[in-house]
C-alpha cells in the first residue's frame, strides 16, 4: 500500500506536470497564431530582395542637350548614338554586382526606346541604324545572352502627349485617348521582349493596367501604382532609414505611393523598399557632371544604408551621347563591386537557426568588425529587437544592437578579437528564424 503522503506528493507532481504541459502548449499555440498574422513575401518578392543590387539606365534625347529632362527640343533626326552597345551596359552591371537592370524605355518626354506603333517620337524615327534600331530589343538580347534580369521603366508622365505625373490628362477625352495609347505601349514592352523582372511606374499611375500586368508580367515586381509589389524608399540618395520595415498596411500598399515612412512591422502587406540613386549627381549624362562621380567610399556608405538596412539598391548609370557608359563610370562601378566582394565575399564563420539565442563559435583570437544577420523572410519579419554579443575572454560583451533584421542587417564596429558570437532576440513577433548569422573582417 502506498502511503498517503507519498500519494499526495505524486498527485501534486502530476498536477504540476499537467499544468506545465498545458502552459507550454498554450504558448506554442499563441506563437503559431502570432506567426500566422505576419505579412510574408511572395517567392518572387523574396527572390527580388536576394538580388540586393540592380542597375538603372537613363538615356533619352536630353542626353544630347545637357538637360535633366526631355523638353522635346531635340528633333528625332538629331538623335544618333552611333556607338551604343548594350553588351557594354550589361558588362557594367555585372562588374558592380548588379543582378538586374531597369531600363528607362520612356522618360517624361515621351520618347520611346523601342519600335512602338503608338507615336512618331521614338527610336524608329531617328537615323540610328537607318531607322531600324530597337534599343530595348538590343538590351533584352544582351541580357538574355549574359543571364541578366531585365526590367523596364515606362513613364506614365508623357510631355509629347500632354500627360503629367501619374499619366493624368486635362480632360476626360484626353485621358481616354492617353489611356489607350499608354496601354498599347505597356503591352508592347511587356509582350515583345521576353520576361520582365520589374516594371517601373514612376510617380504612380492612374492608367488602368492591372489586366495587362496580369497577362504579360504576373510575376514581375511593380514599382508604385495600385498594383505595386515594391515601394520607393522616399529619397533619391540610395539610403533607407532604420528600421525600414518590410510590411505596410493594406491601405498604404493600395495607395501606390507608400514609402519607407509607411513601414509597419505589424502591417498586413509585404512591400519591400527599393533605393534608387545616382552614380553621378544627375540621372542623365551631361558635360558638367563628370567631377560628381561618387567615390568608392561614398558608394559603400550608400550600400551600408540600403542593402545593409534590408533594402535593395538600384544604382543609376547613364550612357553619354555616343551611347556608351563613360569608361570612368564603368571603372567606378567595378571598384564598388570589388569592394563589396572584398569585405563580404567570404565569411569567417556563419550559421543559422531558430529561437531567441543563436550562437556562432569561432576560434579564440578571431578578429571581426562586421556581423551580417538575415531572417528567413519567407516566414515573415519576426525580430523586433536584438543584441549581438561577443565572447571576449570569459565574458560576453555587446558589439551592437538594433530593432529590424528582415532580409539583411549589416552591423559594423571597431575590430575586436573574439572567441564566439551570439545573437539574442530580445523581442520577437514569433519564434525568430535566422537564415544567416555571419562574421567578417573587412579591414583585412
Amino acid at each position: 500500500m502506498v502511503p498517503v503522503t507519498q500519494t499526495g506528493t505524486w498527485m501534486a507532481k502530476g498536477l504540476v506536470c499537467c499544468i506545465a504541459i498545458e502552459v507550454t502548449a498554450a504558448m506554442a499555440e499563441s506563437k503559431q497564431d502570432d506567426a500566422a498574422k505576419l505579412a510574408r513575401p511572395t517567392p518572387q518578392q523574396a527572390a527580388w530582395q536576394d538580388c540586393e543590387i540592380g542597375m538603372f539606365i537613363h538615356f533619352a534625347p536630353n542626353t544630347m542637350t545637357d538637360k535633366e529632362g526631355d523638353d522635346l527640343s531635340l528633333p528625332p533626326a538629331k538623335f544618333n548614338p552611333t556607338k551604343l552597345d548594350t553588351d557594354q551596359w550589361v558588362a557594367a552591371a555585372e562588374a558592380m554586382g548588379a543582378r538586374y537592370i531597369v531600363f528607362v524605355a520612356k522618360h517624361v518626354g515621351g520618347f520611346c526606346m523601342w519600335r512602338t506603333d503608338t507615336t512618331d517620337y521614338g527610336i524608329k524615327d531617328t537615323p540610328w541604324k537607318n531607322g531600324k534600331g530597337d534599343v530595348l530589343g538590343d538590351l533584352a538580347a544582351s541580357c538574355r545572352k549574359r543571364g541578366m534580369k531585365l526590367g523596364v521603366y515606362l513613364s506614365p508622365c508623357d510631355r509629347k502627349h500632354d500627360a503629367v505625373v501619374g499619366g493624368r490628362c486635362k480632360t476626360d477625352q484626353a485621358q481616354e485617348r492617353y489611356n489607350a495609347l499608354y496601354r498599347r505601349q505597356l503591352t508592347e514592352v511587356l509582350s515583345r521582349y521576353g520576361k520582365m523582372f520589374e516594371v517601373w511606374f514612376d510617380g504612380s499611375n492612374i492608367v488602368p493596367v492591372g489586366d495587362i500586368l496580369e497577362q504579360h508580367a504576373p510575376k514581375a515586381m511593380v514599382f508604385q501604382g495600385p498594383h505595386a509589389t515594391i515601394r520607393w524608399v522616399g529619397n533619391e540618395d540610395g539610403v533607407a532609414p532604420y528600421p525600414a520595415w518590410n510590411a505596410v498596411s493594406r491601405a498604404d500598399a493600395k495607395s501606390g505611393v507608400a514609402t519607407a515612412k509607411n513601414g509597419d512591422p505589424n502591417g498586413s502587406a509585404w512591400l519591400p523598399n527599393e533605393c534608387d540613386a545616382r552614380i553621378r549627381s544627375t540621372w542623365f549624362w551631361n558635360t558638367k557632371n563628370a567631377a560628381t562621380l561618387k567615390t568608392v567610399d561614398q558608394l559603400m556608405k550608400m550600400y551600408y544604408r540600403s542593402v545593409g538596412h534590408g533594402a535593395v539598391l538600384l544604382l543609376n548609370h547613364t550612357p553619354d551621347p555616343s551611347g556608351l557608359i563613360p569608361e570612368a563610370d564603368v571603372k567606378r562601378g567595378d571598384e564598388f563591386g570589388a569592394e563589396i566582394r572584398r569585405r563580404f565575399g567570404k565569411s569567417i564563420a556563419e550559421t543559422s537557426g531558430q529561437g531567441d539565442v543563436i550562437e556562432l563559435p569561432v576560434p579564440a583570437g578571431t578578429t571581426i568588425d562586421h556581423v551580417i544577420t538575415m531572417e528567413d523572410i519567407l516566414q515573415g519579419e519576426r525580430v523586433r529587437q536584438y543584441i549581438i554579443e561577443a565572447r571576449v575572454g570569459d565574458t560576453w560583451r555587446t558589439l551592437c544592437e538594433g530593432t529590424a533584421i528582415g532580409h539583411k542587417k549589416i552591423d559594423r564596429f571597431r575590430p575586436v578579437s573574439v572567441g564566439g558570437v551570439r545573437l539574442r532576440c530580445l523581442k520577437a513577433a514569433a519564434t525568430p528564424i535566422i537564415r544567416k548569422l555571419a562574421v567578417y573582417n573587412g579591414s583585412i
